[in-house]
């Protein structure tokens, strides 16, 4: 693991934010941690990445993860629609959602108690 120059990667940090935002991003350093306009605090690692991902002509967020959700392995079965009435005001009442829910479900369900 190199390691990594403390000054080298704050410069280019904010070379590339300033060419992807069109602004220069306050950077707060606490006891190791950077925190880039106020977000979530973050290691000099991290904001070494996302510099090469600004650079790269990516406009993401700075100093954060995008979180993609994965694809199931198992496709879900097609939903049974149920037979619910909705309220009169346009959307389900709580016992109908759950009765809507546990009908999508295969197997033995039922209502929670005091429904």
């Amino acid at each position: 693991m190199s390691k990594l120059d403390k000054d080298k990667v704050l410069a280019d940090y904010t070379a590339a934010y300033k060419k992807a935002h069109g602004k220069a991003p306050s950077i707060e350093a606490k006891s190791g941690w950077y925190s880039v306009n106020g977000g979530k605090n973050v290691r000099l690692a991290q904001l070494a990445e996302e510099a090469e991902s600004l650079a790269g002509g990516q406009s993401a967020a700075p100093a954060k993860k995008e979180n993609k959700p994965k694809a199931s392995a198992k496709p879900k079965p097609a939903a049974k629609k149920a037979a619910v009435k909705s309220s009169g005001k346009g959307g389900l009442t709580a016992k109908q959602l759950w009765q809507q829910k546990l009908a999508e479900k295969s197997g033995n369900c039922r209502l929670p108690r005091g429904s």
